[in-house]
């Protein structure tokens, strides 16, 4: 697995489907506890990732996701308990930060100045209720500047894709018009990625880069849209020095 260099000693990575030790539905690196998964492959996936990225497997950053718009500072793992939460940041070397997804975003964010990095999951309901944003503002009030920062939009499922009821996508583009999408047939959708980036954007941080795959049309990816019972990935962030 490829780690990339968000801003100077800062890697992060992106995790997809395989090499890990799971069998179906959950095949193979499922990373989530939640979804129905042995525990015991489930830990050993974590570990397998871990070491593959270069961290400590104790070293790693876990949220219990909940589609909130809630953030917390962390100086390391939550341990078996985590609180339900949607946004960490850190500016611990070695302290890996990771946000899982099988449809929803994974967003990284980097101040390399500040050396500050934080990580997102942000679906339908946390980008309209702004989870990203509130990173941002988060991550500012403990000395980062959004100008400065640099942001990763991960994998998620495409506005072309994501079909939603009339009704939703009015609601959603009533709190963030940039969410109103049409799927590739004609019915409603939602483009969560031009929602984030639209609230990056007005977040004031410098550059957004996109991971452009579509997690329900790419199989390298889990989608609970296009499966169902499946697993979840996860992108991750961590300071190296």
């Amino acid at each position: 697995m490829d780690t990339q260099e968000l801003g100077p000693g800062i890697r992060y990575a992106v995790a997809t489907r395989h090499g890990g030790v799971g069998t179906a539905p959950y095949d193979s690196r499922n990373l989530s506890g939640a979804v129905g998964d042995d525990p015991e492959t489930v830990r050993r996936n974590r570990e397998l990732t871990a070491r593959e990225l270069g961290l400590a497997p104790d070293r790693v950053v876990l949220m219990r996701q909940v589609h909130s718009r809630d953030v917390t500072y962390v100086t390391e793992p939550f341990g078996a308990e985590a609180p339900p939460l949607d946004a960490v940041f850190t500016d611990r070397p070695g302290l890996g930060l990771a946000a899982l997804s099988a449809d929803c975003a994974p967003v990284l964010l980097a101040d390399p100045v500040a050396r500050l990095v934080g990580a997102a999951h942000s679906g339908r309901v946390g980008t309209v209720s702004g989870v990203v944003p509130a990173l941002v503002e988060a991550m500012a009030a403990r000395g980062a500047e959004p100008a400065r920062m640099v942001a990763l939009v991960g994998p998620l499922a495409c506005g072309l894709c994501y079909e939603v009821s009339e009704e939703l996508r009015a609601e959603g583009a009533a709190a963030l018009p940039e969410l109103y999408a049409t799927t590739r047939q004609g019915t409603p959708s939602l483009d969560v990625r031009a929602g984030i980036t639209a609230q990056l954007a007005r977040a004031g941080v410098g550059e957004v880069r996109q991971d452009e795959r579509c997690t329900i049309e790419d199989r390298d990816f889990f989608s609970y849209r296009r499966d169902r019972t499946t697993g979840r990935f996860a992108a991750y962030v961590w300071l190296t020095d």
